[in-house]
Order: structure tokens, then C-alpha cells, then sequence
């Protein structure tokens, strides 16, 4: 983006750094532009980015092109791959203005930006999918579908598979959707909290744990293996965690999934760290973190390298990928559309943080659908299974049930 005094545009004095990142999008939502809201893990600040308009290709995750990612499970004319130029970011820090980059957005967009006394988030619009909600996966179904998947691993044709299934709530009166944003950075602070709002695709809010990619701006890249779960118990720590063999097993796979990726690329310098067991919301997991400077061990495009490699990762598919993605595509009865792909800032402060679209929910017009995966294994119990996705659903559809009550 260009640096130049006509790339920027002056904050109002009365305006929080919050208030501007709400208004921003708020003004996008009325001109029907792409918009995307977010705060990174463990910061405060409520960045957003604005759009002219979407690009369906991704560009190099170490620059120079800037802008927003959301990436689906798997692609198609329903589901493309979307990017979001930075044609306006606001970075969330106190006494810096939004940057303005070379596409023109419409005098709507900046007319409904300058007026005060905006109108309050709980009348807004929002897009919705154009083909509605996804259908609803019941129990039995989702049941009979694991136990088909765990039938085949134990005869050997794979090693684990991710099912997922869906949970469709009506939208209470009055619901607010930049609050709902709000009281996921709140009870959230250690997620990757988002607010994503694209004409013809749909409206998506969550707050994932998981790191797919970073690059940083000292050119450091860094990933995580993300697997196994269990619920946080009362006085538990996740020191005191204790883990059972399917978990143990199950993140083990994801995280040699990553070795065999730096394997293909013949990378042998990295760091590895871990298992270990970290807090996310109302769950454990078990977590292991890689990292290698790109410059030093003679990869610098080692981020978008490892971005085809990895996605989808074994933690949302399986392993092996093409036989576990072969099986979703049998097993499931609803298209994933975003769920289980990836979001997030390209080249914004000099960073890449990708990360996986888990603990997320789509809007309607008048509902809201929740998406979970259990990752399966031959020694799975499709009965827990379900109850694992129903405490990822939690995540974030705790703020609807609350308010409904």
C-alpha cells in the first residue's frame, strides 16, 4: 500500500480504536463490500480491511501484496477461494489512522465512515450464503457415519478420519452481531477471534485455536500440530491433564503429518517443541509447535510452500489425506463451504497469520449454524464422538443459547 499522505485517512477524535474498526465495518456492510474484522491471539487491538473487491487467488504469503485470506475446506463454484486486498486496513492502534491503497471504494462506503451517531449493529444487514442453510446432520446419522469410518480403520484402509456435522439455532431478536464479536475477544483471549462478511459467500464468525501458517516480520515461520480434546474440568490445569491413548495417537498423526511435509520440501533445519497440553475455551489439547528462519535454512518462500502442503491438514481431514478426504466425501451429507479451510491477514504489519476455521458459525438472515469435527481413530466410539462436537459448538454458540434463555 502506498505510505503517501493521501493513503491515509484521519481518525474521528471522538472514536475509540474499537469504535473505528466497528464503523468500518459497519460502513462496509451498508456499500455491500467484502469486509473481514478480527483480533489476534493474545492482542487487543480489533483490526479490520476493506475491499473493492474479491480476488479468487491467493497471492505469495511473504508479500508483497496485502490483504485477507479465507480459503475453503475444498473449492468449487459454490465455495471459491476468496482474498481480500487491503484497499483499507486499520491496524486497532490507538493514534494511527486507517491506510488507504490504490483501488477506489465508493462514496457510500465513506459517507456512512464519517457519520456520527452511527446506527447500532443490532439492525444491521448481513450477506447470507445465496444457497441458505446447510442441511442438519441428526445423531443417528452422524453415528452410523462414524462407525463406517471406524469399521474401515480397524481393517486397515486408513488412520484416522475427521467427520464433522452441523447445528442450525434460530437467531434471537435483536441480536447483535458486532457485541457477539466483542464477547468472543472477551472470553477468548488466546484464540484467533474473526468477523468475515463477503457478499455472495456468506457471513462467518469464530474463534479458532489453531495456527495453520505465520510468517513474522523477522521472516520466521511457524506452525503447530493441533489435536486431541478433552473438556476443562473444574480446578483442572492443563498440567494436571491426563491423556488417553486414542488423543495421544491422534495428535502424533497430525504432527508427523508436518515432518513428511518439510520432508518433501527436503527441509531438515527446523525447531520442534512439544507435545503439550494448552487451554482453548472450555477444552484442552494437545499442541506441538515448529518453527525454521526462511533465510537461514534457504527457504524464503517456505510459508506459501508449506500452505499447499498443509492444507487440509490431518486435524480437519485425516490420514492418509487422499483416502480420508475420498471418505468425507462419501460419509458427509453437507458441503463444509468454509469450515475447516483458513483465514486470516496476508503481509498486514509485516506478518502472515494464517489460521484453520474451526469453532466457527455461519449466519442466515434469521439462523445460525455451527460446524464441528471429531477426529476418529480405529479405537473411536462414534457416542463420544458426538459429544465432542457438541462441546466444540460450545465455542461459540454458547452466545446464542444464553441469550435465547
Amino acid at each position: 500500500m502506498s505510505q503517501d499522505n493521501r493513503s491515509v485517512f484521519p481518525l474521528t477524535s471522538d472514536s475509540s480504536p474499537e469504535e473505528t474498526a466497528f464503523k468500518i465495518f459497519q460502513a462496509a456492510l451498508g456499500a455491500t463490500l467484502p469486509v473481514a474484522l478480527w483480533r489476534l491471539p493474545n492482542t487487543r487491538e480489533a483490526q479490520a480491511l476493506v475491499s473493492a473487491e474479491v480476488k479468487h487467488t491467493l497471492p505469495s504469503m511473504e508479500g508483497p501484496q496485502s490483504g485477507f485470506a479465507f480459503y475453503p475446506f475444498q473449492s468449487s463454484g459454490a465455495v471459491p477461494v476468496t482474498f481480500l486486498p487491503a484497499d483499507l486496513y486499520f491496524s486497532g492502534k490507538a493514534g494511527v489512522s486507517p491506510q488507504i491503497g490504490e483501488a477506489v471504494l465508493p462514496t457510500s462506503f465513506w459517507a456512512d465512515f464519517q457519520k456520527t451517531g452511527q446506527k447500532q449493529s443490532n439492525i444491521l444487514e448481513w450477506p447470507s450464503h445465496p444457497e441458505g442453510t446447510v442441511k442438519p446432520i441428526t445423531r443417528d446419522v452422524f453415528e452410523v457415519s462414524g462407525a463406517k469410518a471406524i469399521k474401515a480403520m480397524q481393517s486397515g484402509c486408513l488412520d484416522k478420519v475427521v467427520l464433522s456435522r452441523t447445528k442450525t439455532l434460530p437467531l434471537f431478536e435483536g441480536f447483535d452481531l458486532l457485541h457477539a464479536f466483542t464477547q468472543l475477544t472477551q472470553l477468548y483471549p488466546t484464540a484467533f477471534v474473526s468477523l468475515v462478511s463477503i457478499p455472495g459467500i456468506g457471513t462467518w464468525l469464530g474463534a479458532t485455536p489453531e495456527l495453520l501458517v505465520q510468517v513474522d516480520s523477522y521472516r520466521v515461520f511457524r506452525t503447530v500440530a493441533l489435536a486431541g480434546t478433552q473438556p476443562v474440568m473444574e480446578g483442572l490445569t492443563p498440567a494436571d491433564a491426563i491423556w488417553r491413548q486414542k488423543e495421544i495417537e491422534e495428535q502424533a498423526l497430525v504432527q508427523r503429518y508436518i515432518v513428511s511435509c518439510f520432508r518433501h520440501l527436503r527441509l531438515r533445519e527446523y525447531v520442534e517443541m512439544g507435545p503439550r497440553t494448552i487451554m482453548a475455551g472450555n477444552l484442552l489439547h494437545l499442541r506441538t509447535d515448529f518453527s525454521a528462519a526462511m533465510d537461514e535454512v534457504g527457504f524464503p518462500k517456505l510459508g506459501t510452500q508449506m500452505l499447499e502442503l498443509l492444507h487440509p491438514t490431518s486435524a480437519v481431514g485425516g490420514m492418509p489425506k487422499a483416502a480420508a478426504l475420498q471418505m468425507i466425501g462419501e460419509l458427509e451429507q453437507h458441503d463444509r463451504r468454509y469450515y475447516s479451510g483458513f483465514l486470516g491477514p496476508v503481509q498486514l504489519g509485516q506478518e502472515t497469520n494464517l489460521f484453520v476455521n474451526l469453532r466457527c458459525v455461519e449466519l442466515g438472515q434469521d439462523t445460525v449454524t455451527a460446524y464441528a469435527g471429531a477426529g476418529m481413530t480405529a479405537d473411536s466410539i462414534p457416542a463420544k464422538e458426538w459429544v465432542e462436537t457438541e462441546l466444540k459448538m460450545q465455542t461459540v454458540l454458547r452466545l446464542f443459547q444464553a441469550s435465547e434463555s
